[in-house]
């Protein structure tokens, strides 16, 4: 699979993200910090607190792809599966530390995967094709589209 060549990419653009989003999430002022920008559009604190929360699921996700002979995956809709208030919830500076380290965990964890195992696949209920390499490429992604919905907030006029 010729993809695979972006895996170091991949490991690198996880490993970075919180350099990025941490400093990033601590510039919103605490005033708009949980203001959503519309009603059903996340706050900075929902979208870092997801961020957070999600790190679980992909952890098992690996665990089920390496694991099971046909892993079938469940799609993740927050939307629809989480309270409303859920991530509101959520203690901002736990989550924060929590994805610092859990995301050190993922990447030590990645970094010894084989090329065998980054091509596992799986079954997605919401897309055609999965593998343990488009699963962690999906995550880098992730991460930058709730940093750049963290940024909007920030850089809004109040």
């Amino acid at each position: 699979m010729a993809t695979l060549n972006s895996v170091p990419s991949i490991i690198d653009a996880l490993r970075r993200a919180p350099d990025i989003i941490v400093p990033l999430v601590r510039e919103v002022p605490s005033e708009i910090l949980k203001r959503r920008p519309q009603p059903k559009r996340w706050s900075a604190h929902e979208h870092a607190c997801h961020l957070a929360h999600v790190h679980a699921l992909f952890f098992q996700r690996l665990d089920q792809m390496l694991s099971e002979p046909s892993p079938v995956i469940q799609p993740y809709l927050p939307g629809e599966q989480d309270a409303d208030d859920f991530l509101m919830r959520m203690d901002l500076d736990a989550a924060l530390e929590q994805f610092v380290a859990d995301r050190q965990r993922l990447v030590a964890r990645l970094e010894k995967l084989t090329n065998r195992e980054w091509e596992k696949t799986a079954e997605h209920g919401e897309y055609r094709t999965y593998s343990v390499f488009i699963m962690f490429r999906h995550l880098a992604l992730h991460d930058f589209l709730h940093a750049y919905r963290i940024e909007e907030i920030l850089l809004r006029p109040f």
